[in-house]
Parts: structure tokens; sequence; C-alpha cells
């Protein structure tokens, strides 16, 4: 190698790691400023007013008010509730960013200072308490401090961005009802979308990739067990459907275990069951609610099969009569595909953040469990959309044993390091899709 040359590039390649550690420390201050003087008071307020899926009308308001006081040209009412908020900058890919915004029917026990005490009349007419119990303050907070940042580096990235807020996402009907609603034909049509979800049991400050399956797909299933009423001391006299039902729970769990491939996950959760009116009354119908979960459609397939031919058979084993057989339903109003990262953009975007943030901020993914996320309706195969999903801790590392689960009255995440990473690992994957070229 020429000596001369070789030394001129070593100095081009020190001074390009300056210029880039000197941007990610000035960007990493900036949000710590931002978070001090405006994103801690507005977490505070989503916290304090969260509303139900449907329901979001003034979280919607206001997101779509900060979004609007930093340039972008926003859009409400869009899925009924849903936020658009668009920035045109030159040629270039089209990124959208989301944010969900629903909490959910939960009565907060948290103690936090600013716990919500909020009661609200859902889609359904019920009244209910409602909480931030899933994060979605954090999310909303975030867009907020990503929308801020971004519009003032303007000089560093080039094409457009779609930022959205999302309802109902609790209800996975949120993503539906905004693309029903003209999101990839009223507004430019994205290349990229990319979303997270703080993640109450990792450590606050990490980020994490999935390079694939990000969530899980999900169907709600009713399933409805008929009988024939009779006396409780007479059960020879009619057909019990509690017992059926039973029968039907038990034998459901062999799907699992012996009707898939051990090496694809599968859940099939009875999540609720009501029958019978009285101790010495057999009555005549048994209801059922089911949470089923899979990550490709040929499970879920087998699944769903499985539901119907177990809960038939069993029934016909107890002798039910034919015109009384259990009615499966699949609930098509609640029910999301597996949110499946496109991977090569999943991987271009894990080489930014451990370039970004260390190797030790960005460790593999690890599912603990199937969740689902109707994100995955943004990137659905008919669209064309690389999309990618992925979490930030929202825990300090030392307080992470015993901490409570999504969804739990007592969810609680540190607001701080949950919402600036947040904030910095969507500047950092938008500005990685939107490079200035």
């Amino acid at each position: 190698m020429n000596k001369t040359l070789g030394f001129a590039t070593g100095l081009a390649l020190a001074a390009a790691t300056l210029d880039a550690y000197g941007a990610d420390n000035a960007l990493r201050n900036d949000i710590a400023a931002d978070y001090r003087d405006r994103l801690a008071a507005l977490f505070e307020h989503f916290h304090r007013n969260p509303e139900l899926s449907g329901r979001e009308l003034q979280t919607s308001k206001r997101l779509a008010q900060e979004l609007r006081s930093l340039g972008y040209d926003v859009t409400e009412g869009v899925g009924k509730t849903g936020v658009v908020a668009i920035m045109l900058n030159g040629a270039g890919p089209t990124v959208l960013l989301r944010a969900d915004m629903d909490g959910l029917p939960v009565e907060e026990k948290s103690g936090l200072p600013y716990a919500s005490a909020v009661r609200q009349t859902d889609i359904a007419g019920v009244e209910q308490p409602v909480m931030h119990a899933c994060g979605h303050d954090v999310h909303m907070t975030a867009m907020v401090g990503t929308a801020r940042q971004l519009a003032a580096r303007k000089s560093d990235w080039s094409g457009t961005l779609v930022l959205i807020g999302q309802p109902a996402e609790e209800i996975a009907g949120g993503a539906r009802a905004m693309l029903a609603d003209g999101l990839y034909t009223r507004f430019p049509k994205p290349d990229y979308a990319l979303g997270f979800h703080v993640w109450a049991t990792a450590a606050a400050g990490t980020v994490m990739v999935p390079q694939s399956a990000a969530m899980s797909g999900v169907d709600s299933v009713d399933l409805v067990v008929h009988g024939v009423g009779t006396h409780g001391a007479s059960p020879h006299r009619g057909v019990d459907p509690v017992l059926v039902a039973s029968q039907i729970v038990v034998s459901l769990q062999s799907l699992v275990s012996r009707s898939i491939d051990p090496l694809q996950p599968g859940v099939v959760t009875v999540g609720a069951i009501h029958g019978g009116s009285k101790h010495n009354i057999i009555g005549d119908r048994v209801d059922l609610q089911l949470t089923v979960r899979a990550d490709n459609p040929e499970t879920r397939t087998k699944l769903l099969e499985g539901i119907e031919r177990i809960a038939e058979g069993v029934a016909r084993a107890h002798g039910t009569p034919d015109d009384k057989l259990p009615e499966v339903t699949v609930l098509t109003n609640e029910t999301t595909p597996p949110t499946l990262n496109d991977e090569p953009t999943a991987a271009q975007i894990q080489a930014a953040f451990r370039s970004h943030f260390g190797d030790a901020r960005v460790p593999p993914n690890r599912r603990e469990g199937m969740g689902g996320e109707d994100f995955a309706f943004y990137g659905a195969p008919e669209h064309g959309v690389k999309a990618v999903f992925f979490f930030v801790g929202g825990t300090p590392e030392a307080e992470l044993t015993g901490v409570a689960a999504h969804h739990s009255p007592l969810f609680k995440i540190a607001p701080e390091p949950s919402i600036t990473t947040g904030v910095e690992a969507m500047v950092v994957g938008a500005l990685e899709l939107l490079k200035a070229r």
C-alpha cells in the first residue's frame, strides 16, 4: 500500500468517526433537553388522560396539535380517530412511523403520582376504568420527540415522512380502519414502515430488533356449546353442556402438543367460560372465549380446524343431537396476522442501531410469549411495504425482578430512559432509511 495514501485514508476515517461520535452526542443531548423541557410533561398528560379503543378523541386532538406545531401537514379523523402527519423534504423514499394511542379498560393501581383515575364509556356503551397499561403513552410521546428531531435535521435526510397516531390497537382494529380510510391512497404510500413497543421486562436503554417474526398472529374465537337442559337431580334426561364444555377445554390442550410441528409455536387459551344459572339446574348453553396464536398461516389453519374438530367430537361423544352441535366463530374484526419484519431491512436497522448505540445496547431479541400487534397490517404482503417492528426496554435493570406485566393494573415503566431511547432509535432508523443522497 502507498504509505501516504494509507495515512490520508486513516485520517479521513478518524475524522469520520469523530464526526459520527459528535453527531450521536448532539442528537442524544438534544433529546435529553427536549425530554426535560417538554416530553416529560407531555408523557404525564397522556398517562393521566387515557382513552379507550375507538374513543381516542382528546388524545388524537392533542397529538395532532403537537405535530402541527412542528410544521407537519396534519390530517385528523383517519379511520375515525387516527392522525396522519406529513413532511415533504425533496426526492427520496417515503417512511411511515407509527405510534398507537389507545388505553385499556383497567383500573390503575400503580401508585404513580400521575396515575389515571379516568372512567370512560367504551364503544359498546359500557362505562370502564381506563389506564395506559401497555405503554402507548410512551409511544405517542416518543413520536412527538421523533417528529421534533427529524424536523430540525432536514439537511440530514431526503424524502417523505408520514407519521401516524393509530387508534384501537388493543382491539386489533385501528390499523385496518386507517388503511380502509385511504392511508395508502389518500396519503403518500410508504416504502418503509417503522414502529416500536416499549417492553417492561427488558432493560431500559436497550433496543431489540427481531430479524423475522416480531409478534404472533392472533385470532379471537367464540365457541358456543349447546346442551339439553334438565333438573340437576336427573342428569340422564338431558345433555350437560357444562360437562361437554369442560372436556372440550381439556381436550383443546392437546392441539399444540399433538397437532402442530413441535418446532413451530402455537397457543390455544380459553380465556372465559360462562354457563349455568343455579345449583340444581342443568342448563342448555355454555359460552367459551378463546385466543389462538400462531406465527404462520399453516399453524393457524391447523389450530382453528382442530378447535372445530375437537368441539364437535366431544359433543357427539356425549350424545349431543346433530341440531345442537357446538358453534365455532372466528371473529373477523379481532384478528391480526403475524408481525413479520422484512429481513433485509431489519438487518439494516439493527446494524444502524449497533453502530449508533453500541452492541451492548442492542442485544438479540428474545420473545417471551406470543403477543400480537396490528402493526402487521402495514407490512402485509399485498402492500409491498418493508416493515420493521422493534422493542425498547422499559425498566431499569436492577428493578427487572418481579416487574409487572403489560395489561396489569400495576404496570409501569421508567419514562425518561424509555422515551429518550425510543426517540433516539426512531430518529436513527428513519435517518438510515432516508439518507440524504
